[in-house]
């Protein structure tokens, strides 16, 4: 007999994206809460870019660094604020045409994920539901699925914590500006530290005292060892 095919994950059909992502107050916040999950928010300073998986910092952002890092149970190539593992980003550079890992790239990056997994409308509603959380699972392990574990078994961020956050901060966001997509601009992020070590050291130490502590997640699943 010819044994069966093997099941095979298919992954969406990529968007039809933008050029440029719009960021209102709605994705922002969704943005920040994926920092927020993914250990790299660092009370909203831009240093947050350049976190490697298992917490050191890269000291450039003229490309996505792909380099393995180890932790205790785990080792990952994921990086920057939405810890992007090395061929996610390929491919949404290739499709958003993004020259460097600078933190608006990393953003627009981000966005093109969220539409891939069918949750960018959703965001758009302003509203962190378990489903939205779902179906940004795949793409981020620290998002609970609906049953509120991480979908690759890994350490998981708890919906009621996400959810909390994400509403604090976008009622933050909204004091300020509009929550109309069409209305909307692209924030130029701040330079994130400069190309030393230990200056983006020394500036997560003065705004960590507050940060969960990380998770070791990704938008992708780890290799255990």
């Amino acid at each position: 007999m010819i044994a069966p095919a093997p099941q095979l994950a298919f992954l969406p059909q990529l968007p039809q994206a933008p050029r440029v992502f719009a960021i209102t107050p709605e994705r922002q916040a969704m943005l920040n809460t994926i920092r927020y999950a993914e250990g790299t928010w660092v009370n909203g300073d831009p240093s947050g870019y350049r976190i490697l998986f298992g917490g050191s910092y890269i000291s450039s952002l003229d490309r996505h660094p792909d380099r393995v890092m180890y932790s205790a149970r785990y080792a990952s190539a994921a990086a920057g604020a939405y810890q992007f593992m090395p061929f996610t980003w390929a491919m949404v550079s290739r499709n958003l045409g993004l020259s460097d890992f600078q933190p608006q790239s990393q953003d627009q990056a981000a966005l093109f994920l969220i539409e891939r997994r069918g949750g960018l409308h959703l965001v758009d509603r302003g509203e962190l539901t378990p489903e939205l959380a779902a179906r940004l699972s795949p793409e981020w392990a620290s998002f609970p699925t609906l049953a509120g574990a991480s979908y690759y078994g890994q350490p998981v961020r708890r919906y009621e914590d996400l959810r909390r956050f994400y509403e604090d901060n976008l009622a933050q966001l909204r004091v300020g500006g509009s929550s109309s997509s069409e209305s909307a601009t692209i924030q130029q992020v701040p330079q994130a530290c400069k190309d030393t070590l230990r200056d983006c050291a020394a500036r997560v130490a003065s705004t960590s005292a507050h940060q969960p502590a990380p998770i070791e997640s990704g938008n992708e699943e780890l290799s255990k060892f």
